[in-house]
């Protein structure tokens, strides 16, 4: 165990960038969904591990929705947090934004919420501090969190 009891939502924000170039993308100049989805899972391990101060690894991808294209040349802005934490686990949201540099303004691309389990030195599970909000949108993903969490739990238990 990482010795933590509780932690605020605020700590696991994280936002890194990353330059759309060509051999990210498709022949349509388009970013490859899979590039996106691994600095997506990048940035959401490491809000991850910011909360729980331990190794993480990806558990579940959920509700990865691509809306809008992000094209060579564009700046890509990934945003993660930590919502909630059950035990070993933390879901946390990842949202993707593209942004023109000659207009510097964003748009969303894409969002999914991951799964992380936290590992201890020993290889196995090991407890994540309890996520403490401060905000009333810390508490709506937290609710919002426990919700999907109890969905994804009843399709594994129908499987």
């Amino acid at each position: 165990m990482n010795g933590l009891t509780a932690k605020l939502a605020s700590t696991s924000k994280v936002e890194t960038t990353q330059l759309l170039i060509p051999p990210d993308a498709n022949g349509q100049g388009i970013a490859f969904g899979g590039r996106v989805l691994e600095w997506m899972d990048r940035a959401g391990a490491i809000a991850a591990m910011r909360h729980a101060r331990t190794q993480v690894v990806t558990a579940a991808i959920d509700q990865l929705s691509f809306v809008a294209p992000i094209r060579v040349g564009e700046i890509v802005v990934i945003r993660a947090q930590v919502n909630a934490t059950f035990g070993s686990s933390m879901e946390v949201e990842v949202t993707v934004m593209a942004e023109p540099p000659e207009r510097g303004e964003t748009r969303p691309c894409c969002e999914a919420f991951l799964t992380f389990v936290s590992i201890g030195p020993d290889g196995r599970p090991s407890k994540a501090p309890i996520l403490l909000t401060e905000t009333e949108d810390e508490e709506r993903r937290s609710r919002e969190a426990t919700i999907r969490r109890a969905e994804r739990l009843a399709r594994r238990r129908k499987g």
